[in-house]
């Protein structure tokens, strides 16, 4: 009769000790524990299954116990009597928790904004990833977006609307429409339930963006920035704001290479533009005095006003709101998008430009007498006059020189 093994103890497993070469304690029933030279200790299940030796791990010691393992070996010992490969349940386990990795409503998410996000603007594809990855990911990441069910998109959405991000939460709807659509494009889900939404959340009406727009309140806001005593990038880019008034992502995006100081122009290429059409910014002297002193601080740098972590990526696109705010400008009274209805209120109302010149330089749509959009170079003289003019005031109102009324004469 062969000589029975006893069952491994605890104290001979915790002091089992590496040799030269593997060696082997065993446990019983298949069950043994594989001590290696480097001194791992390893869950090894032998058994036989349809007149073939085969092998299974358990995982290493002391991550998985005695008990643990010896758990796992009866498992496995009512799946043979069953006629049942512990080894083809276990390959099995693993493929149904990879295809659900693979599937996860962030893994597809991220699949889609890698997709499409290249034909975006940079400032639309930061912020489209920033929105689902602070209010999606944390609540349906981790799930199989095929057992995403429209109430728990709508759990989700209320919860942004409580927090008064009703906007938020209508472009986050959205947003995993597309991701939706798109799973249904590439055969993860059968459709797609953001549809059975429509309705759920109240409607939302897009207001004005708050901004300063009477000249007597304009002198506060820039005596405030020129005394701001938060980062000097970030008081470069308020300063430089109501001067050159381009829209906060043109602005906090500006690169060092689109700038001119000899002709002091600012060269926006198209893809950086709302509108996709290059856009020239005339530098009044004030600006360029500003930037010269910026390019000593972030001149090496791809970007004017680069992140406070990284000279590699721009700056947040809340810092000129955050700074305002810092500055005590409420957020329905003044935002970094403000300064362009600033002065495109100011320079029509009280130095009486040319609308045409105004809306040109703003980089909005403006067409000739023949339904022909003037080009970036239109104007540029003329262009160049006002900017220089409306840097000159702005200097005027800091220094206390007379307020004119907003209200034009009456004819």
């Amino acid at each position: 009769m062969p000589k029975r093994i006893p069952p491994l103890s605890d104290i001979q497993v915790k002091n089992a000790k590496p040799r030269d070469k593997d060696y082997k304690l065993s446990d019983g029933h298949g069950l043994y524990l594989l001590v290696t030279p480097t001194g791992g200790k390893l869950w090894r299940l032998q058994y036989r299954y349809a007149g073939k030796q085969k092998l299974l791990s358990f995982g290493a010691y002391p991550s998985i116990s005695l008990a643990d393992a010896r758990q796992r070996r009866e498992d496995a010992r009512k799946l043979l009597a069953n006629s049942v490969d512990p080894g083809e349940v276990r390959k099995a386990q693993k493929a149904a928790t990879v295809a659900e990795t693979e599937n996860s409503f962030e893994v597809v998410a991220r699949e889609w904004h890698n997709k499409f996000s290249g034909s975006w603007s940079s400032s639309h594809a930061e912020t489209t990833l920033r929105r689902i990855e602070l209010d999606a990911f944390p609540v349906l990441g981790a799930k199989p977006i095929e057992e995403i069910k429209a109430m728990e998109l709508l759990t989700m959405l209320r919860r942004i609307e409580s927090r008064g991000a009703l906007e938020t939460a209508h472009r986050v709807r959205t947003i995993c429409g597309q991701v939706f659509r798109y799973a249904v494009a590439t055969g993860r889900v059968e459709r797609d339930p953001t549809a059975d939404l429509k309705g759920a959340l109240p409607p939302y009406k897009k207001g004005h963006l708050a901004a300063i727009t009477d000249p007597k309140e304009v002198i506060p806001l820039l005596r405030a920035i020129d005394g701001y005593q938060g980062s000097f990038v970030v008081k470069c880019a308020l300063q430089l704001a109501p001067l050159v008034f381009v829209r906060p992502g043109e602005l906090r995006q500006a690169e060092w290479s689109e700038f001119d100081f000899d002709t002091a122009e600012w060269n926006i290429p198209a893809e950086r533009m709302k509108m996709k059409v290059a856009h020239l910014v005339p530098l009044s002297t004030q600006a360029v005095e500003i930037l010269r002193e910026l390019q000593t601080l972030t001149g090496n740098s791809r970007y004017l006003f680069p992140c406070h972590r990284s000279f590699a990526r721009p700056m947040s696109n809340n810092a000129i709101n955050a700074a305002l705010r810092r500055m005590g400008f409420e957020k329905d009274e003044m935002t970094g998008h403000g300064f362009r209805a600033m002065a495109r209120t100011i320079l029509d109302e009280v130095l009486q430009v040319r609308p045409d010149f105004i809306e040109h330089q703003l980089a909005h749509a403006v067409r000739d007498p023949n339904g022909r959009a003037y080009n970036r170079t239109a104007h540029l003289s003329e262009r160049k006059k006002m900017m220089q003019q409306w840097a000159d005031y702005l200097d005027k109102l800091k220094t206390g020189a007379k307020v004119i009324s907003l209200r034009k004469p009456e004819k």
